[in-house]
Formats: structure tokens, C-alpha cells, sequence
């Protein structure tokens, strides 16, 4: 049986089991996925091999990283050169890749944190965006900063800006970031239930409301830019059953209307539904990946605790 998601110009068919997994091979959950120029997908998993390479049709290609992550490995993004910018949770870090494994480049000391709130950098960084125009890194920190951090494309810090706070240009919880090709800068303002938009010198702009819990951002598209937001379902016991708040995918305009919404009114196990979608990539046809924590929102939580669905593929059908 076929599900199909969304609607008009926005509408793909569900593609649960895409990925082929070697034999005793698990995810846990998927906190990221990238796709490269070749549409070979790079999938940053919570299991025994945090870095796992599919062809576009889901075969397994290889995989690398064991050992080399902290348990919590976070936010993957990938650069016009086809490298790869992983950022890990737990230990502070961020590090650029070759496609096979290679480091090339380390912001932040690996397993050591800076003091809690003080801005410094990192403490529980999040995610990495590139500047298309200039290749400015910016790094969303994170769990225990409140800030986002900027530097060259050479790993020069050049400065940084964010405080706690509700106000515009502060934060509760910097949860992921992306930039487009005008230089502007998009923040997943997670628990302000807001993305908040700078130019490329961290003044404010704008910002879009009516989020809830925005936990991935994702912009791209064939043609017109489009950013896609990954959204968390309800985070508190008095309204964790509260349909039509998440866990979905929106797609928005850059201009901040939003043209679609993927996903049920209730999260869960079926092809239509999400558990917490956080991390989104597009190919080369336009089709979407989404790797989702589902073992953090979901099966540690289940009686016994199991793993959960963590990845799909949504093939763009319209």
C-alpha cells in the first residue's frame, strides 16, 4: 500500500525501508543525514557506526567512525567540495571530514566544555552551516550556550552573538541552523518555538512564529530555495497527548509562508507519522531524507524499550 504525504507540488510517496542495512546492522536513531554531488547518502546515527553510506537506491556502500564519536554524535552538513562538517553533542566539538573519514579540521577542544552559559565556545553545539557565498562557518551552540558562533573558512573565530532569553536575537536552546544564498542566517530557536533570521553579521531581521519546537532546518530545493523545518511533538507531561502540534515537517518560503505540512496530527509508528524529525536532506530530484531521535522521544520510553523507525525517504512525487 502506498502512502503519500503532503499535498499539490509538495507530495511524496513514503519510502520506509529504503535503507539496506547490513545483516545485525542498526541505526538506535538518526540525528542527521546529508546527500553528496554523486547523491550517495551520509547517514550520522546513535549506533555501533555513527557514519553510514547508502547509494541513492539504499544500498549500503560503507560506513566509518566507530570509535570516533561521543555517544550523542548531533548535526551533520556537507560543503560544495563534498566534505563533511560533524558536530558532536557531548563532546564539544565540531570536525570537518573527508567523504571517507579523513579529519580535516577541528573547532572547539574534543572533551572539554566551556563554562555553562558563558558563550564561549562550545558547550553541547548543535549543528553547522555554511555561507554558500563565502564558505563562513556557523556553528548553533547549543544545549548549554545560548549563542551561534562565526567563523572563516579557515576555522578563525570572528565573533559571535545570542544571549538566554525570549527577546529578538536571544535564545532558548539553539538547536540547528542553515544559511542562504542572500547570506542570511536561519536559527532554530527550539523551545522559543521560533526561527530566527540575521544578516551575516548576527543583526536581527525577522522571525517566523507559530513553530512548534523547531528542531531541524534544512534549506534547498531544485530551482527556488525552500527551507524545511523538522518539528518536535509536545515536550511536557500535561500536554505530551495534544494532537496537531508536531512531530511533522513544514515547508516554508523564504519569505516565511508556509506552503506545505508533511506529517499526521499525532506522532507514532505509521508511514504517515513522525517520532521527532532532526535532521532533513535533499538529492538531486528533489526527494527528502529524514533521520529522526525516535529512541530519545520514543523507544527508551516503551515498555520494554525498543528501537523505533529512524529514517525514511520521501520520493517527490509531485
Amino acid at each position: 500500500m502506498v502512502t503519500k504525504l503532503g499535498n499539490g507540488e509538495f507530495t511524496y510517496e513514503v519510502i520506509v525501508d529504503w535503507a539496506k542495512l547490513p545483516e545485525g546492522w542498526s541505526f538506535l536513531e538518526v540525528s542527521d543525514v546529508v546527500v553528496d554531488s554523486q547523491d550517495r547518502v551520509y547517514v550520522f546515527n546513535r549506533g555501533e557506526h555513527p557514519m553510514i553510506i547508502f547509494d541513492r537506491d539504499g544500498n549500503f556502500l560503507s560506513s566509518w567512525g566507530e570509535g570516533l564519536f561521543s555517544e550523542r554524535p548531533h548535526g551533520l552538513t556537507i560543503g560544495p567540495d563534498d566534505t563533511l562538517y560533524c558536530v558532536d553533542d557531548t563532546d564539544h566539538s565540531v570536525r570537518k571530514f573527508t567523504l571517507d573519514g579523513q579529519v580535516l579540521m577541528t573547532l572547539g577542544t574534543p572533551g572539554k566544555s566551556a563554562p555553562f552559559q558563558t558563550g564561549l565556545p562550545f558547550n553541547r553545539p548543535t549543528k553547522v552551516a555554511l555561507a554558500p557565498e563565502t564558505g563562513d562557518i556557523y556553528v548553533a551552540d547549543g544545549y548549554a550556550n545560548s549563542r551561534v558562533h562565526k567563523y572563516s573558512p579557515d576555522g578563525k573565530h570572528l565573533f559571535s552573538w545570542g544571549q538566554p532569553g525570549s527577546d529578538p536575537g536571544e535564545f532558548n536552546l539553539v538547536h540547528s541552523v542553515c544559511a542562504d544564498k542572500g547570506g542570511y542566517v536561519y536559527v532554530a530557536d527550539r523551545e522559543n518555538h521560533r526561527v530566527q533570521i540575521f544578516d551575516s553579521n548576527g543583526k536581527y531581521v525577522t522571525q517566523w512564529n507559530n513553530i512548534h519546537r523547531p528542531c531541524g532546518l534544512y534549506i534547498g530545493g531544485n530551482g527556488e530555495q525552500l527551507c524545511y523545518v523538522g518539528e518536535l511533538g509536545p515536550g511536557l507531561p500535561i500536554n505530551k497527548d495534544y494532537p496537531n502540534l508536531g512531530p511533522r515537517i513544514s515547508i516554508y518560503n523564504l519569505e516565511g509562508e508556509r506552503l506545505a505540512r508533511l506529517g499526521d496530527i499525532r506522532g507514532g509508528e505509521k508511514p504517515n507519522q513522525f517520532w521527532a524529525p532532526h535532521g532533513i536532506a535533499m538529492d538531486s530530484r528533489g526527494d527528502l531524507y529524514i533521520g529522526e531521535v525516535s529512541w530519545t522521544f520514543a523507544g527508551r520510553n516503551m515498555d520494554p524499550p525498543r528501537e523505533v523507525r529512524s529514517f525514511r525517504k520521501l520520493v517527490k512525487l509531485a
